[in-house]
């Protein structure tokens, strides 16, 4: 019975996803670069009436770019987050960030 479900040939194997996205898990690239190959942005958001700085792409492994996000989190006195490849910090502290990641050794495009 089971087997008669999809008769028009389509195969959902395990490769195959409804939503089209990738699965949660995995990094979005595999490739990690040293901090001073990094070339961030930063963009400042108004969301429900607050700032949100943003600061990334950063290209670093999943347990690096959480020790990075405590670090800046304690350094910043702020609350902050992990959304794809950047980090989210509440308030409009782009100077104070930009500050904290040169002492780590990151750079910025300008």
């Amino acid at each position: 019975m089971r087997e008669k479900l999809f008769e028009m040939g389509a195969k959902f194997d395990e490769g195959w996803h409804a939503d089209n996205k990738k699965p949660k898990g995995k990094e979005s690239s595999g490739e990690t670069r040293a901090p001073e190959k990094h070339r961030l942005r930063f963009r400042r958001e108004k969301r429900r009436g607050k700032w949100v700085t943003l600061s990334g792409p950063f290209a670093l492994s999943a347990q690096e770019i959480r020790a990075l996000l405590k670090r800046l989190k304690s350094r910043l006195g702020t609350g902050g987050t992990i959304r794809e490849e950047t980090l989210e910090f509440q308030g409009d502290i782009v100077e104070r960030l930009k500050e904290a990641l040169q002492a780590e050794g990151f750079c910025f495009r300008d």
